[in-house]
């Protein structure tokens, strides 16, 4: 099951349960600093200089611990009392240049705001321009709400306890969390916290891909059909097309205004010129994405006809993307047929007639309000897309960074997702669908940053067919 996402006062009440149940604090502490040391071990090499900021809580006890377990590195522990005291040695660490710098000065616990000593600390720590890792919370950052409480430490990674704090995965916290990794297993006792919202993680998706019969054939595996690629645009169709194949269906076809451009880029797939006669061939398909690259000002107006007919009428499982969002009815589709919107944050408020801000201020609730207006699954994209439906949890994908953020990364998970939906195995799994596609298209660019090279779209989709993310 995805982690939970919780409140402060959820991580307290099952703080204390596990404590009740005779488990030590130092059993659970021991644990969690071990975790912190591995995740320190993964970001350093052997002779880098490691500062560990210890502050008076727990998250400084976590810090003192992994300090301990940090072996063929230098490290340097640091605990601070009082903060204006220990501004001195603070300086003289920083001007060491550290590989990393541990911030365990503040833990979720805080509720009000810095006082002058703390700041200062922090704005140096800001401005050393030296990678932090934060245990459990960015120091100054509230755990609850993203709001930062007079200034807070802006670290490249955040690995927190237990389950993600619902104040980490807020928009307005992403510059002071960055990356933000979870420690689950540190002893506290099953069951977490009940929450409306979770967080996947890579134990999750490994068993939602069923394993294909010996004896299967392509039409056991359904037909894709992408309508896409106005003029100018064909690009989008090419890009969706190829990262379709990534999920092997049995068989994908475009129908596209742009067919020249496309069919000459694309070998392993079906290319229709588009017209009124293509409707029959798209009878045959078994899920239909429509929107990639269907944009300007000459959009065949019978495009957008078919768009809001299928989504009215079709059994089929449709996905909509990009410009097509817009010719949607806010209608439901017949009784059991999958619907899957994707928009990014401009084009979702667009749909709910806000602004941009306002979604992202509220990322969930604008993922369920479009989810209710168009009954239909909806993939909010952006830092930890989320994936929601009307009722029932929202997930929050862990995967994923700023590397995603250029054009056509919409394309590569439009077309990989309705590849998926596309067989039959995923029609009435949409959800899992959804979570698995937001999942690997995060992992394989996490993958691709790792690898310190310019990377694109191309190699985003070869990144999905490897097989070791399945």
């Amino acid at each position: 099951m995805p982690l939970p996402i919780v409140s402060v006062s959820q991580m307290r009440t099952w703080e204390e349960r596990t404590w009740d149940q005779g488990i030590e604090t130092a059993t659970v502490m021991r644990k969690a600093g071990d975790s912190l040391a591995r995740e320190v071990l993964s970001k350093t090499k052997r002779g880098d200089l490691i500062v560990l900021l210890a502050g008076k809580g727990s998250n400084g006890g976590d810090a003192r611990i992994a300090s301990r377990l940090l072996p063929d590195r230098e490290t340097l522990l640091i605990t601070i009392n009082d903060p204006f005291e220990a501004v001195r040695n603070i300086e003289q660490a920083l001007l060491k240049s550290p590989a990393c710098i541990i911030d365990g000065l503040f833990g979720i616990g805080l509720n009000r705001d810095l006082d002058s000593g703390w700041l200062h600390i922090i704005e140096m720590i800001n401005q050393s321009g030296r990678p932090v890792l934060s245990v459990d919370c960015p120091s100054g950052l509230d755990a609850d709400t993203g709001l930062v409480r007079g200034r807070a430490i802006r670290a490249q990674t955040t690995i927190t306890f237990g389950a993600p704090k619902r104040g980490l995965v807020l928009d307005k916290a992403a510059e002071y969390v960055g990356r933000i990794k979870v420690a689950g297993n540190i002893g506290l006792l099953e069951p977490p916290p009940e929450a409306d919202e979770h967080w996947l993680t890579g134990a999750d998706m490994y068993s939602l891909l069923h394993k294909r019969a010996p004896g299967a054939h392509k039409g056991d595996h359904g037909h894709l059909a992408i309508i896409a690629g106005s003029a100018g645009y064909h690009g989008a169709a090419v890009i969706s097309a190829r990262a379709a194949l990534r999920a092997r269906p049995g068989l994908v076809s475009v129908f596209t205004p742009s067919y020249q451009a496309v069919a000459a880029h694309l070998q392993s797939v079906m290319v229709h010129s588009w017209s009124q006669e293509c409707v029959s061939a798209l009878s045959r398909s078994s899920a239909v994405l429509i929107g990639p690259g269907l944009a300007g000002s000459n959009v065949d107006s019978s495009l957008k006809t078919l768009a809001h007919n299928l989504w009215r009428e079709s059994v089929k499982p449709i996905i909509v993307d990009a410009s097509a969002l817009d010719w949607l009815p806010k209608d439901a589709g017949p009784s059991g047929s999958p619907r899957i919107i994707t928009p990014h944050p401009g084009e979702a408020a667009r749909l709910l007639g806000c602004s941009v801000e306002q979604v992202q201020e509220d990322r969930v609730k604008s993922a369920r309000d479009l989810a209710g207006l168009y009954q239909a699954t909806v993939l909010l994209k952006g830092r930890h897309t989320i994936i929601a439906q009307s009722e029932g949890p929202v997930l929050f994908n862990s995967t994923g960074s700023a590397g995603l953020a250029q054009g056509g990364s919409g394309d590569v998970l439009a077309g990989y997702l309705s590849a998926l939906m596309a067989q039959p195995s995923f029609h009435k799994r949409t959800i899992q669908a959804a979570a698995y596609s937001v999942w690997r298209h995060g992992l394989c660019a996490d993958s691709l940053d790792e690898s310190n090279v310019y990377w694109g779209m191309e190699d985003l989709i070869q990144e999905l067919g490897r097989n070791e993310f399945i």
